[in-house]
């Protein structure tokens, strides 16, 4: 089974990270949250103590089918600051492969040219720095490969997008339904 990989930093929006996670595993995929900061024990924005699950130079993401990136400050300057990341996040966009952002963290996909010719959503403020994108009005833009969420009240709504583009949108819902979730 091919995995879907979370990467978190020092300073990432715990709700955003989180209810990823949790929602993709509901929906029954496989879900790796992956440190870019040397260790496993990550501090969320709001001082919540996280162990990731590996450390991102010793994964292997071949096996990858998506790549996520949640919001919070400084989290998402630490995701933008890490070279390896953002050359295989420019790899994957190259090649169409799934890529996913919420709050502050579509601008690292705007920082990159990833999100030129694409409808693009993110946390306030942040609109200038997605170039090249069309700014969206919804909760979720998805085109192509690429899905954005504006912030952590969107969280739900970002992750059924997730599943929808991994599973399909019948699978979403039902996630939805069975955590009591209403639009």
């Amino acid at each position: 089974m091919s995995k879907v990989y979370v990467f978190l930093a020092d300073g990432f929006e715990e709700i955003e990270g989180l209810t990823v996670v949790d929602l993709l595993r509901r929906a029954g995929e496989e879900v790796e949250t992956v440190s870019i900061m040397g260790r496993k024990q990550i501090e969320g924005s709001h001082k919540i103590k996280v162990e990731a699950d590996a450390l991102f130079e010793k994964t292997d993401f071949t096996e990858g089918k998506m790549l996520v990136l949640p919001g919070g400050m400084p989290g998402t300057k630490h995701l933008g600051a890490y070279k390896p990341l953002t050359d295989m996040l420019c790899d994957w966009d190259a090649r169409g492969k799934q890529l996913a952002a919420i709050c502050a963290a579509p601008s690292v996909f705007g920082d990159l040219g990833i999100l030129k010719g694409k409808e693009a959503v993110c946390y306030p403020g942040f609109e200038e720095r997605l170039t090249g994108a069309t700014i969206g009005e919804g909760t979720v833009a998805v085109t192509d490969h690429v899905i954005t969420s504006r912030g952590m009240g969107t969280a739900i709504d970002f992750a059924a997008a997730l599943i929808a583009r991994l599973q399909d949108e019948k699978k979403a819902e039902e996630i939805k339904t069975s955590i009591i979730y209403r639009q």
